[in-house]
């Protein structure tokens, strides 16, 4: 089976998190403990329904106020997929959580009140989702047993986001759902109050959705992690390099370049769970052996000469700010990029981005927490990379504070 990362993200009270416990609850995929102990803090809160959102919201805060404030990570599976759940926040103050959560996912839940339509919180999710190249978007539409099941609501407000959907680039699958997160109408079986719906459930559209063609699997990047060298009579040769591969496809065989060396040698043999594999592609995690002997470690790449990635010292990138303690220009910080580490230094902010009406903001010289928008960046040493929209994995990075070793923010090349 393969699986499927996505994302909640919404307004506060548009129901995420009794989203999730709903699809957790009636795909069968909790335990009779854990119902128990959500109906007994149910009780004790006065609810009048089981609490389905107690299921994700486990700090005391989000329970106390009813509200997500961390990312909250669930698994599930069904006999067709494999699912891992980041439910975000949807407070603006807690913008980073939503980047955090949202930058490994495939798909994106964006949850719209149906009493209150499109408003500039959907828009600020939309927005994040797109920056971040979550391709897929489910629009659900909830509360709709709070409107009647009224079809024109649903198709006033469908129209209205992808009105708004149609200024961002790389949201390419729109799919509008109609749900009642509470009641279950249409998360995992279909709604007999909306028989004018005639799409699939959301769990069925989780299950079936392709994103395969999302990985980039030409431009073949191997970042090595690690350098596999056992000191054992049983391997007393061996030597091989293990990472993730990051695009593209490797096979023994193939001619592959070392960066930064600029060496070339050819694929001996890839290994995965102790056995011998014919390829590799992206997000495999693999040790890859080589005919010749080349010094390589940690931070290098090993690529194909026919498609390299750029290399340079000075990049353009889209950042979040994560940190408390504003970003000014000149600030050093330590990139870490794929596998690599280097030191860094913000040269320039070209500009703020409004994630509610998407202007440009270009009369700025630093950045506060939350905020997005351009930066210049130059390393003390070359990175390999490509542009974000092209690779995830090879287009994204993370600047690190050296003092406090706090992570401040997160990158995507331009």
């Amino acid at each position: 089976m393969d699986l499927l990362r996505f994302t909640t993200a919404g307004s506060v009270d548009d129901g995420k998190s009794t989203l999730i416990g709903r699809l957790l609850y009636d795909s069968k995929s909790i335990f009779e403990d854990q119902l128990e102990a959500i109906e007994e803090s149910s009780r004790k809160k006065g609810d009048e329904n089981v609490n389905l959102a107690l299921l994700t919201d486990g700090l005391k805060a989000e329970r106390e106020q009813g509200i997500t404030i961390d990312v909250a990570y669930r698994y599930f599976a069904t006999p067709k997929r494999k699912f891992i759940i980041a439910d975000t926040p949807g407070h603006i103050q807690y913008t980073r959580n939503m980047v955090t959560g949202a930058s490994t996912a495939n798909l994106a839940i964006i949850l719209i009140d149906a009493r209150k339509g499109v408003i500039e919180q959907t828009k600020r999710h939309s927005f994040i989702a797109n920056l971040l190249r979550i391709q897929h978007v489910v629009v659900a539409v909830n509360k709709m047993d709070l409107v009647d099941y009224d079809q024109d609501v649903y198709d006033k407000i469908v129209a209205d986001y992808k009105a708004f959907a149609s200024r961002l680039d790389n949201i390419v699958d729109i799919t509008p759902i109609p749900i009642s997160a509470l009641n279950g109408d249409n998360v995992v079986d279909k709604s007999k109050s909306m028989t004018w719906f005639e799409g699939a459930s959301l769990l069925y559209h989780l299950e079936n959705v392709y994103v395969g063609g999302d990985e980039n699997h030409i431009q073949a990047r191997f970042p090595v992690q690690w350098v596999i060298r056992p000191q054992s009579d049983k391997f007393h040769d061996f030597r091989g390099f293990a990472g993730r591969v990051a695009g593209g496809v490797f096979k023994p065989g193939d001619e592959v370049t070392v960066m930064p060396s600029g060496f070339s040698t050819k694929v001996k043999n890839i290994h995965q769970d102790e056995k011998e594999i014919q390829e590799a592609f992206a997000p495999k995690s693999v040790t890859i052996t080589l005919e010749d002997e080349i010094d390589i470690s940690r931070g290098d790449m090993l690529v194909k000469a026919n498609n390299p990635p750029k290399q340079g010292q000075d990049i353009e990138a889209m950042i979040c700010w994560f940190s408390n303690t504003n970003l000014n220009p000149r600030g050093k910080f330590v990139i870490r990029h794929t596998t690599k580490e280097t030191k860094a230094i913000v040269q320039g902010i070209s500009y703020k981005v409004d994630i509610n009406t998407l202007r440009k903001e270009e009369d700025t010289t630093s950045f506060s927490l939350n905020e997005i928008g351009r930066v210049s960046i130059r390393t003390a040493a070359p990175l390999f990379y490509d542009s974000y929209n092209k690779n995830r994995q090879t287009g994204s990075f993370i600047l690190i504070d050296p003092g406090t070793n706090e992570t401040v923010a997160a990158g995507m090349i331009l």
